[in-house]
């Protein structure tokens, strides 16, 4: 697997070799072994898996530590646009966000570690998204940040007035607003 590191320390894009020939292709999605030697020492413990048609943006959404989660994200069919934003007070890109399109070809993942507020828009008719946590859900720590703030400015791939956004998103705070309990160099 190649590592491609993103302008925001620790948030990356994984690329696995995937092996193809005529009657289909196979690839390791996660092997702990390779994973640790990338430096991603998150301790998955829960898969979850969602299914959105186009349009729809969901997040963006974290959990207050010691709640918080690493999410290790992929697409299994279609094609959406992944948003992480850099949430850890006292970073050097504090407040910014890094995109990484994510497809059933180009079978990218993407390492969201804790700290980070994270969401993503559906670009295909449909898309299947499933993700990897190293902490289980806690509805008392969940929070989130507005997705169109314009603050943050995120350009979603997706037009504003076609976005299919859950009620809970569209009351969410902006940036500004928004709790937040994350230190640069803590895990929390």
């Amino acid at each position: 697997m190649d590592i491609i590191k993103t302008k925001i320390e620790d948030l990356l894009i994984i690329e696995p070799k995937v092996f193809g020939d005529d009657r289909g292709y196979f690839y390791e999605c996660y092997q702990k072994e390779r994973y640790l030697e990338a430096g991603i020492d998150a301790n998955f413990i829960q898969d979850n898996e969602a299914f959105s048609t186009f349009g729809v943006v969901r997040g963006l959404h974290y959990q207050l530590g010691p709640f918080s989660q690493a999410k290790l994200v992929r697409v299994i069919k279609g094609k959406v646009l992944d948003v992480a934003v850099d949430l850890r007070k006292k970073s050097a890109t504090f407040g910014q966000w890094v995109s990484a399109e994510l497809s059933e070809d180009n079978k990218r993942q993407f390492f969201v570690p804790r700290g980070f507020a994270h969401g993503y828009s559906v670009l295909s008719e449909t898309a299947i998204f499933a993700y990897k946590c190293d902490n289980t859900y806690n509805p008392d720590s969940e929070r989130g940040i507005n997705l169109n703030d314009p603050k943050l400015n995120i350009d979603w791939g997706i037009a504003k007035e076609k976005q299919l956004v859950s009620p809970k998103d569209k009351i969410l705070p902006d940036f500004d607003n928004a709790e937040m309990n994350f230190r640069y160099g803590k895990s929390d």
